[in-house]
């Protein structure tokens, strides 16, 4: 007796227990359709991912850049202070060497009168 109810419980078991291909294909479909949107959704974020890595390596260049072209407009432009304040210096001088150039001919011109004056 206790045999033909283990063997019955075996055959049910075996009959009703496990799911057949059909029922396990018909639970899994689904979870395959979601699996491979969301791994479709998952490489397009990646793709957008790597493009904003890739844009953020191109800001920080221009950045760079920009650092560098300033630098570089900073310098000219003390350069060109540096060349302004020695074109005045350079005017003063001359604006002095005039001055004695007019004098020394005024003197020349008196003493040239005085010469003729003899």
């Amino acid at each position: 007796m206790r045999r033909t109810l283990f063997l019955a419980f075996v055959t049910v078991l075996i009959a009703f227990g496990c799911a057949s291909q059909d029922y396990v294909k018909q639970q899994v479909d689904p979870l395959v359709d979601r699996i491979s949107k969301l791994e479709a959704r998952v490489s397009a974020l990646e793709t957008k991912v790597a493009d904003l890595e890739k844009l953020g390596a191109e800001v920080d260049a221009a950045k760079k850049d920009a650092a560098d072209a300033k630098s570089l407009a900073q310098e000219a432009l003390k350069c060109c202070k540096d060349t302004a304040v020695k074109a005045e210096e350079a005017a003063q001088k001359a604006e002095e060497a005039a001055r004695r150039a007019e004098a020394a001919a005024e003197k020349a011109e008196k003493a040239f009168e005085l010469k003729q004056k003899k």
